[in-house]
């Protein structure tokens, strides 16, 4: 296990969830934090908790313009990322796609695919400069099962995964890492983002099963970062022990 002292991390959505995990797991590694997300409130709370040292960082990263302008001008002690997990991103709407809202797909593509290339596109030549680096991205196994309505949802995750994978043709001789950890069911605010704020409809996503949680999926974070710098791990797919594949979807007359 490579240590992560000395070195700093920047989570994208680490006010809660997922993000929120990786952020604790990685400080208690040993790495500094950036914590990027909307919710500044949070982020400072979140730092102020944390064993090492964080920077707290309101960021939308959909928005290029902020995205480039605030990665820009970090400041000394965090200017030089180390370790980038692009965990933000989000489901909107489980309709079939001819009833979605085409403003639900706008946000998707915005956040999970383009928010996800100006973060990474911002802070990987300076990787690349100084040769070492290892970028996370927070997939889906909706990259690689479709569901009903998961349309637009399950095509950004396939971006999302087929981009890593093509950062890493990219990336061959350098010692910048690139790995997609692609999660089944998580319980985080996903299903209440994904409903609009409907708390009992979220709930009854993981009604009867036990589904994973964001300290789970942190720890897989973890080891992905920590491995030797030879060691490429370039792909992570987890579910919980409660949930499956199911059978083709047919239509009988």
């Amino acid at each position: 296990m490579e240590t992560l002292q000395g070195l700093t991390a920047l989570v994208t959505g680490a006010s809660s969830g997922i993000g929120e995990a990786c952020a604790v797991a990685l400080s208690e590694a040993g790495a500094r934090l950036v914590l990027a997300g909307r919710r500044g409130e949070r982020l400072e709370a979140l730092a102020g908790k944390l064993k090492t040292p964080a920077h707290p960082l309101v960021l939308d990263v959909s928005s290029r313009r902020d995205v480039e302008s605030v990665l820009g001008s970090l400041p000394a002690g965090f200017a030089e990322v180390d370790i980038l997990v692009n965990n933000a991103g989000l489901g909107l709407g489980l309709e079939p796609a001819h009833e979605a809202s085409l403003d639900d797909w706008e946000a998707m593509i915005d956040t999970n695919c383009k928010g996800l290339v100006y973060v990474t596109r911002t802070l990987l030549p300076g990787m690349v400069r100084r040769n070492r680096g290892h970028i996370v991205n927070l997939g889906s196994v909706a990259a690689t099962y479709p569901y009903p309505g998961g349309n637009v949802y399950g095509a950004t995750k396939a971006f999302v995964h087929q981009f890593s994978q093509n950062l890493k043709a990219d990336l061959v001789g350098t010692r910048v890492r690139v790995t997609d950890v692609q999660p089944g069911m998580v319980e985080t605010e996903f299903s209440v983002v994904r409903f609009k704020g409907d708390a009992e409809r979220a709930n009854k996503v993981y009604e009867g099963m036990e589904p994973l949680t964001g300290a789970d999926i942190a720890d897989i974070v973890l080891w992905c970062v920590t491995r030797p710098a030879r060691v490429n791990v370039n792909v992570v797919e987890v579910m919980p022990a409660d949930q499956g594949f199911g059978p083709f979807s047919v239509k009988r007359r």
